[in-house]
């Protein structure tokens, strides 16, 4: 029996990662210093898992911003676009990695990024790869090479991980008409082939090829496509060992296509799909070995050691121990790095604390599984094992965990809670004489830069270096200075800019009952984006207004309208670490019912205009397209339970990001939110097809400019972006703003940008009116 990591975090224990390549974006340190955190981290994570005891550590689970990134660049799947920085000697390889993750402007030239999405149903963000017509490949980085080099040099028995063929093509978006990205098959396996030349070469023994696709729906073509591509690396390289990694979903109708690949192990996921094990088991040739997924990936909750030995035990018992290898369901770039770290018994509860396991613990987890499958553990694993089982019989007897009015107030919710009084025709009326906004009115989505000295002063009253008044005063000057820098430059409705908060998904969950938080649980969402997800253990509920006050004092400097900014139910949900004790649905309900007691205060406050942010509902779709009926139905109803407890008078609004809309465009129009503003600049309003093709009834703000990437768009792009808009959707239905929150952009970048916004927006209701 073997054990093995399918990958792990590669931002450091202390996100080395993120502050040495937000250093190196800003010009204060070199590119060798970067480089050099780079190598530490790998080789920190590969000492961890050596340490431990894995048999099988992965080398090139580690990116500098994302891993399908890698691979384009590996490929050499560069768009045109890019072509200056790739041929000019004076920019590095990384530069020109960078510079399509988040755009180029400087030395005078101006090239957008590449468009980003969510990486299957996760919060993690990957560049979508390019793919034009008789497209050409060719091995233009050596990282997936060197990588492994650096690790069988450090003594570590490396696995290389690379992203499928099918799943990377797949993952791509065809860039013209006339073509199918699979078509390119033929074009890209001799790169395959090349690096796995080289790698043979080099010493590897296992491959481990990323390819969840396989636990998708897929069509005849990428079926037959599967044969065809491990057929061929089959024959070219008969001596090497493949395993091919599939998660997030069960392989249900490709089952005989998984395991009939001339592969020599298969992994499954079994935190996500426990009943796939019996199935997998009644059809394995005895050429293969089975992979178990058997500790979550994605969730922190410590695992069931007896739970999990059963799978084991059935999986041996069929097939022989031999054959199986051990392992966590997914990457584990999905979880925080060490439970260790978190040694602040005000912040997380020695009770709570005793559930969890994080990255390095899941790690010993695979490990000590291993020795109490081998049928003679020694004393201190079965000691371990008992600690096991004391810790999961205190979570279900805890009184931390059960809220009987809230179980009370579910079971007594009607479907008249989740209905606005009257439809959004005769709301549109109401509003547009109590508002009074004028054609393509011009908003943001919520957030402003949180400067330096905005995340000092968090940190300082956190350790009780600032008073509250002290902490709110310094809060208060900075909402009113960013109302007057809105109200000047003429945007019409109006954001207090959210300086008091620390995440849209933490600072709410900080105010809700039934979660908890960590000190250092952050977790990659997108290059050196990291989040601090909170932890859902128990019943929610709102024991107390929680941004009434700063959106009320906000409304009270202005005559202009300031939006009520919430997060919705669902994005609540998805980008939480889950309680798994109790179907998603009913918890996602609980945060409904909180977020709808917020939105009927805010109105209560005179606010009216309220946003309640939703960017994660097409992330939260079920892979397989059988299941996304049952969960759209209680997704939506979600929202509309948060919001429907309103007069008509008042607006909704809502906002979603990088998400593909056209198979789910009726869900979304369900929601019934008065306003959607959407992710569109990069994907230049192509999103907006699905809302014109569908006639969507409500109004719309497709994003005008990529607030994810620093460059500063100008008005005349922005205008170009409304025009495309206006051509598909009504003016008297479009709304102008930016893809997304500024949080995380600096001010002159701001205020450069939503100047040129707004500029934009007047001269499009003078041209297209």
């Amino acid at each position: 029996m073997q054990t093995h990591i399918l990958g792990y975090p590669r931002i450091g224990s202390n996100r080395e990662l993120k502050k040495a390549c937000e250093q190196y974006w800003a010009g204060k340190t070199s590119l060798t210093e970067l480089l050099e955190t780079g190598k530490t981290i790998s080789q920190q994570n590969w000492k961890l898992q050596q340490e431990a005891k894995v048999d099988l550590i992965p080398c090139n689970d580690f990116s500098y911003y994302d891993q399908v990134l890698d691979m384009t660049l590996t490929v050499g799947a560069i768009p045109d676009r890019y072509q200056e920085i790739a041929v000019n000697g004076s920019y590095s390889e990384l530069d020109l990695y960078f510079a399509m993750a988040r755009g180029h402007q400087k030395d005078g030239l101006d090239i957008t990024a590449m468009e980003m999405t969510k990486w299957f149903d996760t919060n993690y963000h990957y560049i979508v790869p390019e793919f034009q017509k008789n497209q050409q490949f060719r091995l233009f980085s050596n990282k997936i090479i060197e990588d492994f080099i650096n690790a069988k040099a450090t003594g570590v028995n490396a696995k290389p991980v690379i992203i499928g063929l099918i799943t990377y093509l797949l993952l791509g978006k065809e860039k013209e008409n006339g073509f199918d990205k699979l078509d390119l098959i033929e074009n890209l396996l001799p790169v395959y082939i090349e690096i796995l030349t080289e790698l043979e070469n080099h010493g590897a023994e296992y491959i481990q090829f990323d390819e969840p696709f396989l636990a998708l729906d897929l069509n005849d073509k990428a079926k037959e496509a599967y044969e065809l591509v491990y057929s061929e690396i089959r024959k070219q390289f008969p001596n090497l060992k493949f395993i091919v990694a599939t998660y997030f979903e069960g392989l249900n109708d490709n089952l005989s296509l998984a395991t009939s690949l001339p592969i020599d192990v298969l992994h499954i996921d079994l935190a996500r799909s426990p009943e796939q094990l019996d199935e997998v088991l009644s059809v394995i040739p005895d050429t293969l070995s089975l992979s178990l997924g058997i500790v979550d990936g994605r969730n922190i909750w410590k695992n069931d050691f007896e739970k999990s030995l059963q799978f084991i035990k059935r999986a041996a018992n069929k097939i022989g121990s031999e054959r199986i290898f051990i392992a966590p369901s997914c990457s584990l770039l999905h979880s925080p790095f060490d439970l260790d770290s978190e040694n602040n018994e005000d912040i997380l509860s020695p009770e709570i604390k005793q559930w969890l396991a994080f990255a390095k613990q899941k790690v010993h987890e695979i490990v000590l599984l291993k020795k109490l499958a081998s049928g003679n553990p020694d004393y201190p694993t079965l000691q371990l094992l008992a600690e096991n089982k004391k810790a999961l019989e205190n979570r279900k007897t805890s009184t931390l965990i059960h809220n009987q009015e809230v179980k009370n107030r579910i079971v007594i919710t009607t479907d008249e809670d989740a209905q606005r009084k009257n439809p959004f025709r005769v709301r549109k009326e109401i509003q547009q004489k109590e508002l009074q906004l004028p054609l393509f009115p011009t908003t943001t989505i919520g957030s402003f830069p949180q400067t330096k000295e905005v995340r000092g002063w968090r940190a300082k009253f956190k350790k009780g270096e600032l008073t509250a008044e002290h902490y709110d005063h310094l809060l208060k000057k900075e909402t009113e200075r960013t109302i007057r820098w809105q109200e000047e430059i003429g945007i019409d409705v109006l954001v207090h800019g959210e300086f008091e908060r620390n995440d849209m998904v933490e600072y709410f969950g900080e105010q809700l009952a039934g979660f908890a938080f960590t000190q250092n649980g952050w977790v990659q969402s997108y290059g050196s984006r990291c989040v601090k997800p909170p932890v859902i253990y128990g019943d929610v509920h709102r024991p107390h207004p929680m941004t009434v006050y700063w959106s009320q004092y906000a409304q009270s400097l202005t005559h202009k309208w300031v939006k009520g900014m919430l997060t919705g139910p669902v994005t609540i949900l998805q980008w939480s670490f889950v309680r798994d004790d109790q179907p998603r649905s009913l918890t996602c309900k609980q945060i409904a019912l909180a977020i709808r007691d917020e939105v009927n205060d805010l109105e209560k406050a005179g606010i009216r205009i309220i946003q309640i942010d939703e960017p994660a509902i097409r992330e939260g779709l079920p892979l397989r397209k059988s299941e996304w009926q049952n969960y759209l139905q209680w997704a939506v109803e979600a929202f509309r339970i948060s919001a429907s407890g309103v007069e008509d008078s008042t607006q909704i609004h809502t906002h979603m990001c990088y998400s593909e809309f056209n198979d789910i465009i009726k869900n979304i129009a369900d929601m019934d939110a008065d306003v959607i503003t959407i992710e569109c600049s990069r994907s230049q309003m192509e999103l907006l097809n699905a809302f014109a093709d569908f006639k969507y009834p409500n109004e719309i703000g497709p994003g005008v400019y990529d607030i994810h990437s620093p460059r500063v768009p100008s008005k005349e792009e922005m205008l170009e972006l409304l025009k495309k808009a206006q051509a598909v959707i009504p003016a008297q239905q479009l709304w102008v703003n930016p893809d997304c929150g500024l949080k995380t952009r600096h001010w002159d970048e701001t205020e450069k940008a939503l100047k040129a916004m707004v500029e934009a927006s007047k001269e499009a209701s003078l041209t297209f009116a």
